[in-house]
């Protein structure tokens, strides 16, 4: 089931979400941004070898993505979760992450540039 957005779709991460759960700190918000680029980046690298634990990688970096508001990133994982759970083909699913993963991370350095 897709992540429903919070807010109005404004881009790879929606900043109201993101205000939501960090509490409006900009300091805390610049924070999980910059933590979870570098995860993603650590978690798309494992996922292309398709570990053993790649649904697990692809379930944490699910929630991750929700926490921050980067739902097609979340939507994606939740994708390629569900074709390693069900014994289906990965090549889509992992270029959708992909490729939501790296909007979302130009969306983040966009952000922490503008702080």
């Amino acid at each position: 089931m897709p992540s429903p957005p919070l807010a109005p779709d404004d881009g790879p991460i929606d900043l109201g979400h993101l205000k939501r759960m960090t509490l409006g700190d900009a300091g805390l918000e610049h924070e999980v941004l910059a933590m979870f680029s570098a995860q993603a980046v650590t978690l798309i690298a494992k996922l292309a070898t398709m570990p053993s634990d790649a649904p697990a990688l692809a379930h944490t970096l699910k929630g991750s993505a929700r926490a921050i508001g980067a739902f097609r990133v979340a939507d994606a994982a939740e994708s390629l979760e569900t074709a390693i759970r069900h014994g289906g083909a990965t090549s889509e699913p992992l270029a959708e992450l992909n490729h939501a993963v790296a909007e979302a991370r130009a969306a983040i350095d966009a952000l922490l540039r503008r702080s």
